[in-house]
């Protein structure tokens, strides 16, 4: 439907990108000047460095995609109804909300209307505010309607450059969790350059702008460095507490942002469970981390106006079982190694008992069914459940739910990633397995703090919990395609950090009895330093070239069908059709959709399963038939079905269609319908109806009709034809 076309007859201006000078000032550890005063003034110009490095680089990342998307779009020369469309699927419903608060005549009134939203759901009136994670919306409207910036800056620019800008601190908080593992600004680099080379593979922000997952990432990436801040021993409590601080905020902005944000936080306690579990983190600082989760998500609870899909979250539920359990059992980290085994298999049982049993009590007393359908994919993916139930089906057709395609590897790999990414992920794991050994080996508490003290020489509370939170999310990617975005880009940070790390090169020097400390300093440095220059001489010319590489965007069928919807249909019109297009539908014109992408609630399921089957795609040459429920009747709808395409060719080439019915006129009990060209009456009858014709289609007949709301019969030609229908 949509397509990029390479621009004709345009006068390009070059595009410069500075990418980051590759000069290295990287001196060896024993080097350093042997006077304190020294060591603090080279400490000073090191972090002086690689802050600078960090905020250069994330800049000219937020630079690299914005000139990206402005040079597959031609963003800034086409319509504004061609800017909308490009803002694809639920990209185009959540980026409706934001010109639906600028288009009110007040913030009260603009408030007001995604309170008591009755467009987005026909004959229903609902709390937007409390359904969607739309507030970086409303917070944006609110900005641009303040600051004195509406005669200089259009309001999809002002949103569009704030994701961009986001990107920044994505990237440069990637570069701090880095850094902080290694303890060299290098790592941080390394980390950043590789998120770039494998933009396919990290981020789709250039085409997916208004998606969740861009608001919420860079507070998931600030998250996680703040927590391997906090994990470091020996914190003065002023840097505690404001990394607690930290870790809060980002963690509130995170659940605020992204709908899906208990799932990721559920993987994180896994993660703090596991280590505390096995003694390898301070317990003290996950019960922080664990109260922290909780009141993030009651806070976002309140804020989206008790929101029962949040409190009945397994996060919650997970969490308080994991502190009741602590208070049950007592003396977990003591004993011989069998008998601290056993504790920790019936701790583990305890916990996972609790869990449900809280999660049912709570999801019986809310009578909550929104997230079920959650479940019934992940069954159905794994083969646990009914494959033939319609939301799972919903998510297992669509290529992103699947699993990782192996591709993804081979681009990886291109880049060196993916290698580096299994070398240091082998030698910690092991490191991590001698380690939880070690921990689960002592029998008291004096022997395990002194063990735990030797052990963590080679595995650092900070190192641990990034070890263990890239298994996990590596496990979640490698399920789901649509989740690899949350791993790949911690693989480059885990993978800089480890061949940065002089933990990484003590270990397997002293595998091959190689060890020393000079050697260390060699590898630490000169390999990440090779690849850097590896990365620039294979990737520059190629990124230069994507960046002077110019398209349009075209998409003529979909503009003509949103701008044959405004002049045609009046403003109380209903639509149901695709869940797609209707997204589209909503942004463009305004009308009233009767479903929509936006999937977590049981009610707009229920109706989404009622519609689907009559929005019928008829096959080529063949015959189908699409029974119109009276549901459709009661809503009041316009029908917008999918559409006929040739066989071979690729949905996005399918021609658009659209069902008008005239709500206004008295209901009849049998209904013709045959094809008309745009804006055509059907005499007669009490339908509109626009159907386009393909290329190279001539009339033909194709269409019987039924009677007395039995049904309708229709058979496609073999030229290209889309044809609607519904009964009145």
């Amino acid at each position: 439907m949509m397509s990029i076309r390479q621009r004709k007859e345009v006068k390009t201006t070059d595009v410069s990108e500075d990418f980051p000078a590759q000069e290295e000032n990287v001196k060896f550890e024993n080097k350093l000047p042997s006077g304190c005063t020294n060591r603090r003034l080279w400490t000073i110009l090191s972090s002086t460095i690689g802050g600078t490095i960090a905020l250069c680089i994330g800049l000219l990342t937020s630079v690299y995609l914005a000139t990206l998307h402005e040079n597959d779009l031609w963003f800034s020369n086409i319509k504004e109804v061609e800017r909308e469309i490009s803002f694809r699927t639920e990209c185009g419903l959540y980026y409706s909300y934001y010109k639906q608060m600028l288009q009110a005549p007040t913030l009260i009134q603009g408030f007001h209307g995604l309170i008591y939203d009755n467009k987005t759901e026909s004959m229903r009136t609902i709390n937007l505010l409390q359904r969607m994670n739309i507030y970086q919306e409303v917070f944006l409207s609110i900005l641009y309607r303040v600051l004195p910036i509406q005669k200089y800056l259009e309001p999809v620019y002002f949103y569009i450059y704030t994701l961009f800008g986001l990107q920044a601190i994505y990237v440069t908080a990637l570069y701090v969790t880095s850094w902080l593992l290694s303890g060299t600004w290098l790592s941080g680099l390394l980390a950043a350059l590789w998120y770039v080379t494998n933009r396919i593979d990290t981020t789709r922000v250039e085409f997916t702008i208004p998606l969740r997952e861009n608001w919420a990432l860079p507070f998931f990436a600030i998250q996680i460095a703040a927590i391997t801040y906090l994990l470091r021993p020996n914190l003065q409590p002023l840097s505690e507490r404001l990394t607690l601080l930290a870790v809060f905020i980002s963690t509130f902005l995170f659940s605020l942002t992204w709908q899906f944000n208990q799932f990721m936080m559920l993987m994180q306690a896994l993660v703090l469970f596991i280590l505390d579990s096995l003694d390898m983190l301070p317990a003290a600082k996950a019960t922080w981390l664990y109260g922290i989760q909780i009141t993030s998500l009651l806070l976002v609870c309140i804020l989206q106006f008790f929101n029962s899909m949040i409190l009945g979250s397994l996060l919650i539920s997970f969490n308080l079982s994991v502190l009741i359990a602590r208070k049950l059992q007592k003396n977990l980290k003591t004993g011989s190694f069998l008998n601290r085994l056993g504790k920790l298999l019936l701790h583990l049982f305890v916990v996972l008992c609790l869990t449900l049993f809280l999660n049912n009590i709570i999801k019986k007393i809310l009578n909550l069914k929104s997230d079920e359908h959650i479940f019934k994919f992940l069954k159905a993916k794994f083969g646990l459940g009914a494959t033939r139930d319609f939301d799972a089906n919903l998510y297992l057709c669509e290529e992103a739910f699947g699993l990782l395609p192996f591709n993804t590897f081979e681009r990886l790999s291109y880049t060196l990633l993916f290698y580096a990414y299994i070398f240091v992920l082998s030698i910690t794991v092991i490191a991590a397995f001698v380690v939880a050994f070690h921990n689960l080996s002592d029998s008291t508490n004096q022997q395990s703090m002194g063990k735990m003290g030797k052990c963590t020489v080679n595995l650092k509370p900070e190192t641990a919990y990034n070890l263990i939170h890239t298994i996990l999310f590596g496990f979640l990617a490698l399920s789901t395609m649509r989740m690899k975005y949350l791993w790949t880009s911690h693989m480059c940070v885990f993978a800089s950090f480890g061949l940065c790390s002089p933990e990484t090169w003590e270990l397997v020097l002293k595998s091959v009895h190689l060890y020393s400390p000079k050697r260390i300093c060699i590898m630490r440095y000169s390999v990440p330093i090779l690849i850097l220059l590896y990365l620039c001489y294979k990737f520059w010319p190629g990124m230069m070239d994507e960046l002077s590489e110019l398209r349009e965007f075209y998409d003529p069928d979909t503009v003509e069908l949103m701008n044959w919807i405004n002049s045609n249909t009046p403003r109380k019109a209903v639509f149901a059709g695709s869940m797609q297009l209707l997204a589209g539908v909503k942004l463009c014109t305004g009308r009233t959709l009767t479903n929509h992408p936006h999937y977590e609630d049981s009610s707009l399921r229920e109706r989404t399963k009622a519609v689907r089957p009559h929005l019928c795609l008829f096959s080529l040459g063949e015959p189908a038939v699409g029974w119109v429920s009276p549901c459709l009747v009661k809503t009041g709808c316009h029908a917008v079905p999918p559409a006929c395409r040739l066989r071979g060719e690729s949905e996005y080439s399918a021609q658009l269609h659209l069902l008008v019915l005239d709500w206004g006129r008295p209901s009849c009990r049998g209904c013709a319908v045959q094809a008309t060209g745009p804006g055509e009456e059907l005499g007669g009858t009490c339908l509109g109806a626009y159907v386009r014709e393909g290329l190279g289609a001539k009339p033909s007949e194709f269409l019987n009709w039924g009677r007395e709301g039995k049904g309708i019969e229709a058979y496609c030609s073999p030229f290209l034809w889309t044809i609607s229908v519904v009964w009145c």
